[in-house]
């Protein structure tokens, strides 16, 4: 399990327990699982996708941002989510 949370400038959009993450990078786009090695990257504009702990899954759209992973813990610092 991962422990996310998903920040704006503005505000919390998101935090909790999820089974995946997948983001759009700068070259490409990729997922972060369970015990993922550490990483911070930079996001370009498309779509994200959580998968929570109850399997349900939620979707949206950034205009930029940054990922970092490290022990189980991700953080999203976004700009730009829209549904």
């Amino acid at each position: 399990m991962l422990k996310l949370i998903v920040l704006t400038p503005e505000s919390e959009y998101f935090q909790g327990n999820v089974k995946s993450v997948k983001v759009p990078g700068v070259s490409g786009q990729f997922e972060i699982l369970a015990n993922h090695a550490a990483l911070l990257s930079a996001l370009s504009k498309g779509k994200v996708r959580i998968i929570k702990e109850d399997g349900q899954k939620e979707t949206f759209e950034i205009e930029s941002g940054f990922i970092e992973v490290l022990r189980n813990e991700v953080a999203l610092l976004v700009r730009g989510i829209s549904n």
